[in-house]
């Protein structure tokens, strides 16, 4: 009996001391997980807010491409309206937009979210993109590198935008890209329809 206590007793300090260690792991790997499935959802119908957009021209320049005043149908590099589907690791934008003959024409950009490279094609030329999250899974970071052929001419931009949710139903994208006149800012808002 007194062999027993005299085991027990040499146990229970092991056993003290591996169960806060065990709870320390758990709760890491409960948080590991947690923080894996908690990033932003962006999917949805997007509506161009042009009132709180910020296009980044300066005051009496005109609009660069895919920039009109009315901010409906708007192509090239922010502004339209979009659909956005998000599946795991997978993040399809869908934009439908008029053509100068009056014609809807739908361009669809798939972007994978676990960091590998994204190729989309579109009548301007080819883009490969890399999606990469914020620590905290709140914003989302696209770097596209596009190439353009336009009248036997090629060229390479790169675009980087931002996307975030400001609340559940407004979507705010900041692009950086370059310009003639230097680097170019503007902030694109969105409503969810």
């Amino acid at each position: 009996m007194f062999h027993l206590k005299m085991i027990i007793m040499k146990i229970n300090p092991v056993r003290l001391q591996v169960l806060p260690l065990l709870v320390v792991t758990a709760l890491l790997l409960h948080t590991a997980v947690m923080a894996q499935g908690s990033k932003t959802n962006f999917s949805g119908s997007w509506t161009y807010n042009a009132g709180k957009s910020n296009t980044g021209q300066p005051q009496g320049q005109a609009a660069g491409q895919g920039q009109n005043s009315g901010g409906q149908n708007r192509g090239g590099f922010g502004g339209g309206d979009f659909v956005v589907k998000q599946d795991g690791n997978l993040l399809t934008v869908e934009r439908t937009m008029t053509a100068s003959d009056g014609s809807a024409r739908t361009m669809s950009s798939k972007y994978t979210l676990d960091g590998k490279e994204s190729v989309n094609t579109s009548r301007m030329g080819e883009s490969k993109s890399f999606a990469t999250w914020s620590g905290d899974g709140k914003k989302l970071t696209i770097e596209t590198m596009r190439t353009m052929t336009r009248d036997g001419e090629t060229r390479t931009m790169k675009t980087i935008e931002v996307w975030s949710l400001t609340d559940s139903k407004t979507l705010q994208i900041e692009t950086t890209m370059p310009s003639p006149n230097g680097e170019r800012k503007m902030t694109s808002v969105y409503d969810k329809k």
